[in-house]
């Protein structure tokens, strides 16, 4: 692979025959010293400072303890292919590189401080080297995923005002589709072996560039990141978020949700243009000295994962609730993974059955979590703490969460209600910013003392939280409000069922009905549906007290189960 590999500062500095929780002592020493001071921040123990950079302040201190032998040169970032190439690099070749990535950045680029930077790129190197430039620069990372259209990255363009925007082979044509009408872009750069016409070439300018670049001192409520909401209810909205917000804001659960060490190996299968990317992928490992490893699968496939997971020494593991419900369904009993130790999960509802059916096929627990774009980790179970299969976990700092009505006002617990989170007398500093240009809605989100997620949930007398759906999703017939998560969860329970959705459908007499859209397992293709349908409907009880994108299922027209 003729990309970044060529350069000698690539070589492997990592020790295969080393068991993967070598140094464990040492390491509780080492987060100490790097995480205890921002961990303390986020339970409101000290006030945020006034400056705040991770690539400075996080990155570069464990560099330092590399150069000072207080910490073993071992992998900060992991990264494969099905080809057999490989990256490996530690803290401090991240920060020679991403020096050197800051500085085409802001000479061949001319990007300056506060300027905005579109990356679409997939799972290769140069996004996590980018990431970190712009960090160093001062310059705001703006994530896309290569499932982008013309039409999408027009609009981002235009709305983010963005200068310039990076990309590989597959998107540069759909980007110069859309150049005449782009006012505000001055730079192409482009992720590439070869030369493109109007476009700076990456990896040509990187060999080049100088090793030596100053970070800048950015504020700690400076803007670091802006990211794209999924649109499903309007034109997308830009969710800022500060240097400290996403660089101090997922200390916290780094070290308890993820339950890493500098000695463990993470891998987060996330796709780099969304968020839990860069939570997982970026911020909680690089904060607990963890290795980031990454493989560049164009696609999830079961199969990849398993071997992926049986021959390398990974520790711990994030994937989607769907993606867990693929795996077991795939079969894991065969495999043996003998490094893993805790796996985790957030962005949709995890099934408990799917959660069941991993733990009796592996003997590991999911530690499931929830949070949006514009937060950091809300809820957590966390190690050592009693998992209720189908609950979010508990509040994590420095949140205070409840359950409110429409006014704001705090439900009993065990009642359905918005989840919020106190936003007065103080803002959390690990809030988003705001939604970018748009006042109005930033201020429709804020109830009373409280910031409402859209969600709807139910906090119980231990404190744990469980979701019912998102407030435009909830299903009211005949005056029953319905969630579609427990309808969904009570489905897969049959042994027919692979996966789920659940959306309302208009009804003249009951107001909405329950429409659920059913993947089939192999083995009940040929089963006589409308027995099938009977059987499902008697599957799910009545009444009914994920980043499923249930507007679109109702439109669809399709072979639908109805439940009345």
């Amino acid at each position: 692979m003729k990309t970044l590999f060529k350069l000698r500062i690539l070589q492997s500095v990592w020790t295969p025959q080393l068991p993967s929780r070598l140094f464990h002592k040492d390491n509780r020493r080492l987060v100490s010293q790097i995480v205890s001071h921002y961990e303390s921040i986020n339970r409101c123990e000290q006030e945020l400072p006034e400056h705040f950079n991770f690539a400075s302040d996080v990155l570069d201190k464990w560099s330092q303890l590399e150069k000072d032998g207080k910490r073993p040169a071992t992998a900060a970032f992991w990264w494969i292919n099905d080809k057999g190439d490989e990256v490996k690099w530690s803290f401090e070749e991240l920060g020679f590189l991403s020096r050197k990535a800051a500085n085409v950045l802001s000479n061949p680029c001319e990007l300056q401080r506060g300027d905005r930077v579109i990356v679409i790129l997939p799972r290769i190197p140069e996004w996590w080297l980018l990431n970190v430039a712009c960090m160093r620069t001062g310059i705001v990372f703006i994530p896309g995923t290569s499932q982008l259209t013309a039409k999408d990255i027009f609009y981002r363009l235009q709305a983010s005002k963005a200068k310039c925007i990076i990309t590989n082979d597959t998107l540069a044509p759909a980007v110069d589709s859309v150049i005449p009408d782009c006012q505000f872009l001055k730079t192409k750069l482009i992720v590439s072996e070869g030369s493109k016409h109007g476009w700076l070439n990456f990896q040509e300018l990187l060999k080049v560039a100088p090793a030596d670049h100053n970070c800048v001192k950015t504020k700690s409520r400076d803007p670091m990141l802006i990211y794209f909401t999924s649109g499903s209810t309007g034109p997308p909205k830009m969710v800022e978020h500060s240097h400290s917000s996403y660089g101090i804001g997922f200390t916290v659960s780094g070290r308890y949700w993820l339950n890493l060490t500098p000695s463990d190996i993470f891998w987060n299968t996330s796709d780099t243009g969304w968020v839990k990317s860069v939570w997982s992928s970026v911020f909680s490992p690089w904060s607990s000295g963890s290795c980031v490893f990454i493989h560049s699968m164009p696609r999830f496939e079961p199969t990849t994962i398993v071997n992926t997971l049986s021959r390398y020494p990974i520790t711990t593991f994030c994937t989607a609730p769907t993606a867990y419900c693929m795996l077991v369904q795939h079969g894991l009993t065969r495999y043996k993974f003998m490094s893993l130790r805790h796996c985790v999960t957030g962005g949709e509802p995890l099934n408990p059955e799917v959660m069941n059916q991993w733990k009796t096929q592996t003997g590991l627990d999911i530690y499931e979590a929830y949070g949006q774009t514009e937060t950091v980790t809300i809820c957590a179970n966390v190690k050592g703490m009693k998992i209720k299969p189908g609950s979010m976990g508990k509040a994590s700092p420095p949140y205070d969460v409840q359950v409110v009505d429409d006014q704001g006002d705090i439900l009993p617990r065990g009642e359905e209600g918005n989840i919020a989170i106190r936003i007065k007398p103080t803002r959390p500093f690990c809030l988003f910013s705001q939604y970018l240009d748009n006042p109005e809605k930033t201020a429709s989100t804020e109830h009373g003392n409280f910031y409402i997620t859209g969600d709807r949930g139910i906090m119980d007398e231990e404190g744990y939280f469980w979701f019912v759906g998102r407030s435009d999703d909830i299903i009211n017939s005949s005056g029953y409000r319905i969630g579609p998560f427990e309808v969904e969860s009570a489905l897969i329970q049959h042994p027919a069922v692979a996966e789920s959705a659940v959306a309302s459908s208009p009804d003249p007499i009951r107001g909405e009905v329950v429409k659920a859209f059913v993947v089939l397992n192999p083995g009940f293709l040929s089963h006589d549906p409308e027995k099938l349908a009977l059987e499902l409907q008697e599957q799910v009880p009545t009444p009914f007290a994920g980043k499923i994108q249930r507007k679109v299922l109702r439109n669809k027209e399709t072979k639908t189960l109805i439940f009345s």
